[in-house]
């Protein structure tokens, strides 16, 4: 029997490597994405050639669109694993964050993926045990000036796998995130090399995160070895924030 997850945002860096390390576990993925067909597209031909015994199926969704859940719904079925690697950052101070700016943020990172999971759960809940997993963030758990609603989405998203892992334990999901601190994506690209190192000189472990280490990380909650683990948000983040 294949397993099947849904990797959200499985052409970002972290939601890349998550979908390879889980091909590699043995799941058969949905690779979710929004805009970046051409290299969902080079991911599916890669994990198809390397696992020809599991299957690979491209789905696309808009999560900032008020309908992107119930689109992704419809194209999916047999799931028993969602990460939640989807997202998008917005480094700007709040007076400058508009309201089309908020509803979007909302709607990417909490409202869209809590409707997915939520047309979903029947699916979740026809095996024994199953798992969802957010990608979060560190502003999540301490916030951050200058990226303030998009601390606030993530700390969202922390109190819902809290909250949801206590409703839906009694059915077998097994709901966790993880926090990530500073991941070496496109998202921190922008950033400047002086600016990188003001901030890994704050890191006791002296280095940046590499997205493989989230994967590592999401393939072990979604495993069978953490099964008694639910509502964690585990910290990834080389000791930046405790």
């Amino acid at each position: 029997m294949k397993r099947y997850a849904v990797v959200l945002g499985s052409s970002g860096g972290i939601g890349e490597a998550v979908s390879r390390k889980l091909a590699a576990d043995g799941w058969s993925l949905y690779l979710h994405y929004n805009y970046n067909e051409v290299r969902a597209s080079r991911l599916k031909t890669e994990l198809t050639e390397t696992y020809p015994d599991a299957e690979f199926q491209l789905v696309q969704s808009d999560f900032s669109e008020l309908d992107g859940a119930t689109k992704l719904a419809d194209q999916v079925g047999h799931v028993q694993a969602i990460v939640v690697a989807s997202g998008q950052s917005m480094l700007k101070l709040l007076t400058d964050t508009t309201r089309s700016d908020m509803e979007a943020l909302w709607r990417v990172h909490m409202q869209n993926p809590a409707m997915f999971i939520s047309l979903a759960s029947p699916q979740l809940r026809s095996h024994p045990v199953s798992y969802v997993v957010f990608i979060g963030s560190i502003w999540g758990n301490t916030g951050a000036a200058g990226e303030v609603m998009y601390s606030a989405v993530k700390g969202a998203q922390h109190a819902f796998v809290k909250a949801y892992a206590k409703e839906a334990a009694y059915t077998g999901t097994r709901v966790n995130a993880i926090a990530p601190g500073w991941i070496e994506t496109e998202m921190n690209g922008e950033l400047t090399d002086e600016d990188k190192q003001l901030v890994i000189d704050q890191i006791p472990l002296q280095s940046t995160g590499q997205p493989e280490q989230v994967a590592d990380l999401a393939s072990f909650l979604i495993s069978g070895q953490a099964d008694y683990m639910t509502g964690e948000i585990v910290k990834l983040n080389g000791g930046w924030y405790m």
